[in-house]
């Protein structure tokens, strides 16, 4: 019977990955996929088909003594994953709306106006160098989408655009993977205790760096990042900044950053971090005037409940009907190992770790798979399939293959395909020009991380 729920989770899956041709929001298949699983494993458990086990390794079946106490640990179990989810969205949301703040009032304009280098080749490093720190500060998707909106206002001409968009993924994946805000997937091993924000810091940093120096030391040498190019007067822009704008951009990613220590201060988990940081931004925004002669009971442009109406809520749910969908399988028992009841998810780790026993080459082929499908069920899945210590260098290892391999394809990673949306970059095109890229610089920082683990630690 269990092989009913997987069947549903591979559907759902499959369905997902076929967002663009079935011309279907891939929020729909996640929801449904979760709510779908978790009601036939309670009607299930409730029959005594099926068993869960929690997070300690306790199994609950209704087969045993005591209906109401295996029920009551059923409901428990399904809470604790709710729990876990939660965490993560509330983190995300947080980390939203400050960033959607910060471009109410403008701040990202900043940054446009500091780049004034006529040079092709200086003005790729300037923005692949922003965007590998940006990315790691207020995550990967959101870095790209704001120097993309910056590339188009320096760079007029579409082809020699996309080229900068595409190295632009590459720079903000590699920043976005050492950083435990910088990625959907990091920040998730990091709220789960699978990775703590220095330890992660620590040992991903110089394989990160590799990732994207690779890629921009090889592009460098291309014929497209020759020569100069024409940058617009930036005058008027200047004059278009709030009064508020630049006070606004170094507010928010203090606050964000932020988080990271308060956690470490406090020992509390993450998320409460962010509200916290939140709760500054928000208080801050309540008395700042972006213009002269702000009335701000009449104007509500700059408001937090405008940044709140323009936070993607289709990927927060997503999220929660992927995680959902990942931990109902986790909980689910499929079969024992060493006479040990473990769930699908465990279960399908010890099998695979039986048929390819060297770890590294399981991760890289993750990392290369993420290309391919979304990487936050791959991580999610992995999280429920391993259970090494916290800051193991498995857990390492998996977020940067998950956050950089996605890279190598154009739908791999949702900066790309944010990349994609916003300057059409055809699929084809970038598997000729830029795939090679991007797996140079993949494959070189999963040596060099090969490298520090078997020699350095």
């Amino acid at each position: 019977m269990e092989v009913i729920l997987i069947a549903i989770f591979v559907i759902g899956y499959l369905v997902i990955t076929l967002e663009h041709p079935l011309k279907l929001d891939k929020t729909v298949p996640a929801l449904l996929m979760a709510s779908i699983m978790w009601a036939l494993l309670g009607i299930g458990f409730n029959l005594g088909w099926f068993s869960v086990i929690n997070e300690n390794g306790i199994v609950f079946s209704i087969l045993n003594d005591n209906s109401e106490i295996q029920h009551e640990g059923f409901i428990h179990t399904l809470t604790q994953k709710f729990s876990e989810t939660a965490e993560i969205l509330i983190f995300l949301i947080g980390a939203m709306t400050i960033v959607e703040l910060i471009d109410l009032h403008r701040g990202f304009d900043v940054i446009k106006n500091v780049i004034r280098t006529k040079s092709k080749i200086k003005l790729l490093w300037i923005l692949g160098i922003i965007g590998f720190f940006l990315s790691a500060i207020i995550d990967n998707l959101t870095a790209t989408i704001v120097l993309i909106t910056v590339l188009r206002k320096l760079i007029h001409q579409r082809e020699d655009r996309i080229w900068y968009a595409s190295l632009i993924i590459i720079a903000t994946n590699a920043g976005g993977a050492w950083s435990p805000i910088g990625d959907v997937t990091t920040t998730m091993l990091w709220i789960g205790k699978k990775v703590t924000a220095f330890g992660l810091m620590e040992y991903m940093i110089v394989p990160s760096i590799l990732c994207f120096l690779v890629p921009f030391l090889i592009s460098s040498k291309l014929e497209v990042f020759k020569g100069t190019v024409e940058i617009p007067e930036t005058e008027e822009d200047e004059e278009h900044l709030l009064l508020s704008s630049s006070k606004m951009l170094y507010v928010g990613l203090s606050a964000i950053v932020f988080v990271p220590i308060f956690k470490t201060i406090t020992h509390l988990p993450p998320y409460l971090g962010m509200i916290f940081s939140l709760g500054i931004v928000w208080l801050y925004s309540e008395y700042i005037h972006p213009e002269e002669n702000f009335d701000k009971a009449n104007d509500k442009r700059f408001s937090v409940n405008t940044a709140l109406s323009r936070i993607e809520i289709s990927s927060i749910l997503f999220f929660l009907g992927i995680l959902m969908a990942v931990g109902c399988l986790e909980v689910l028992v499929f079969g024992n190992i060493q006479n040990t009841p473990v769930g699908t998810l465990r279960y399908a780790a010890e099998s695979l770790s039986g048929a390819i026993p060297n770890m590294d080459i399981v991760i890289i082929l993750l990392g290369v798979l993420s290309s391919v499908i979304d990487n936050v069920p791959l991580v999610a899945a992995t999280m429920g399939m391993y259970t090494f210590e916290t800051d193991s260098p498995v857990w390492h290892f998996i977020a940067f293959c998950a956050g950089t391999g996605g890279s190598m394809l154009i739908i791999g990673s949702a900066a790309g395909v944010a990349a994609m949306g916003m300057e059409k970059i055809d699929f084809i095109w970038y598997l000729k020009k830029i795939t090679w890229l991007a797996f140079a610089g993949f494959i070189a920082g999963a040596l060099c991380f090969i490298a520090i683990e078997h020699f350095v630690r």
